[in-house]
């Protein structure tokens, strides 16, 4: 192979060169003074990022510690919740509430479609509810939820919110200080993973509380929860020398240099680029048939799910692809052989892109389906201006 493996299945990123220098330091001991001024460096600007009054948590393990961590330090058993699902990701806050005995409403959306704030604001108001969660970017349709749509609904008939940014985090705004039409109405918690727009390897579960989750916690008392109870972790996160549960030294290193680089980029110019490649991806294999499954409108600019023309067979297409050097992932449950899913998050450079646009078009003609490809290429580069 000439090139380098690609990656560009919605999660794991690529893990660009800095951080991997950053993670293949030598590991430190955690109480070791020099990881502890790394840690609380990461800690820091994990808050300033969020722009949170509360407390931030970088805990060992995946999204769906964070999930579970969510709801088990806010919702006690028997409280009602209700579940907005783009697909499956939001789904799996419904397994996550039935394991703690959180009573669960779902509004689900057709795969593709949005839920309507409209929709939320009639189940709010036929009862009471703790906390509505929202996902972000679904990872399995490419939906994303209209913040400003749904946060000053919710807010109104007071519910925490609790937001899903494994997939969106770093990529699409998350600003926990910001007020939607009141300035009571804000987001009360966001949870995200290492291993998506952040760019760095899986196993970081990463999560924000501001002050009014906080109190929340604190009037649940105690919860069933050991390693995902954040009053075992705070003592941690204010004094990063103290021990709760070893933290994972090196994707500490990785990390606290990733939103390092956010930093240096600057929030709105990720934002934006991250719009200018997701509009750049979806016109150019658009151009080969594969028809975005989410509408432009709701779509995430992380990743997008695209549906084969008549045809194609998923495997073979995947395999071909996968041997030129770029892998991108299958779709899941009904859609799953009918469509794949490319992510174009983190540190994904354009070069990266292009290269993935002409190599998908390569194997497609490979297949005997034609794809013109610098149409393909001049289509990527007119729609990310």
């Amino acid at each position: 192979m000439d090139e380098k493996e690609l990656l560009l299945v919605p999660g794991p990123t690529p893990v660009i060169g800095s951080i991997q220098e950053a993670i293949s330091q030598p590991t430190m001991n955690h109480t070791d003074p020099r990881f502890v001024k790394i840690f609380k460096n990461a800690i820091e600007r994990t808050k300033e990022f969020f722009k949170t009054d509360g407390e931030v948590f970088l805990v060992s393990g995946s999204g769906t510690l964070a999930m579970e961590m969510a709801l088990v330090n806010t919702v006690g058993r028997g409280e009602k919740i209700i579940i907005i699902s783009h697909g499956y990701f939001g789904d799996r806050f419904i397994k996550l509430g039935a394991a703690f005995g959180i009573e669960i409403d779902v509004i689900q959306a057709d795969w593709g479609k949005q839920v309507s704030a409209a929709e939320v604001e009639a189940k709010l108001a036929a009862d009471t509810y703790k906390a509505v969660t929202i996902t972000h970017a679904d990872t399995s349709t490419g939906v994303a939820a209209n913040l400003d749509e749904l946060v000053p609904v919710i807010k109104k008939y007071g519910a925490l919110v609790i937001v899903d940014g494994v997939c969106a985090t770093a990529a699409m705004e998350e600003d926990m200080s910001k007020t939607y039409g009141d300035d009571s109405y804000k987001i009360d918690i966001v949870l995200t993973g290492s291993q998506k727009a952040f760019g760095v390897p899986p196993g970081l579960a990463i999560i924000a509380f501001n002050q009014s989750a906080m109190k929340v916690r604190k009037e649940l008392g105690q919860v069933p929860a050991y390693y995902a109870d954040i009053y075992n972790w705070l003592p941690i996160m204010e004094d990063p020398s103290r021990y709760f549960a070893t933290p994972p030294v090196n994707l500490i290193y990785g990390f606290n240099h990733a939103i390092e680089l956010v930093h240096k980029e600057g929030l709105e110019a990720r934002y934006k680029r991250h719009q200018a490649y997701a509009r750049g991806i979806r016109a150019a294999i658009a151009s080969y048939g594969m028809m975005p499954l989410a509408e432009a409108d709701v779509a995430a600019t992380t990743l997008t799910c695209f549906q084969y023309p008549e045809g194609i067979n998923d495997a073979a297409f995947r395999s071909k692809l996968a041997e030129k050097g770029v892998v991108v992932a299958g779709a899941l449950a009904h859609l799953a052989g009918k469509a794949l899913r490319i992510g174009h998050m983190g540190n994904t450079a354009e070069q990266d892109l292009k290269r993935a646009v002409r190599l998908i078009g390569e194997s497609l003609n490979e297949l005997d389906y034609q794809a013109d490809i610098e149409k393909a290429i001049d289509l990527f580069v007119e729609h990310r201006e």
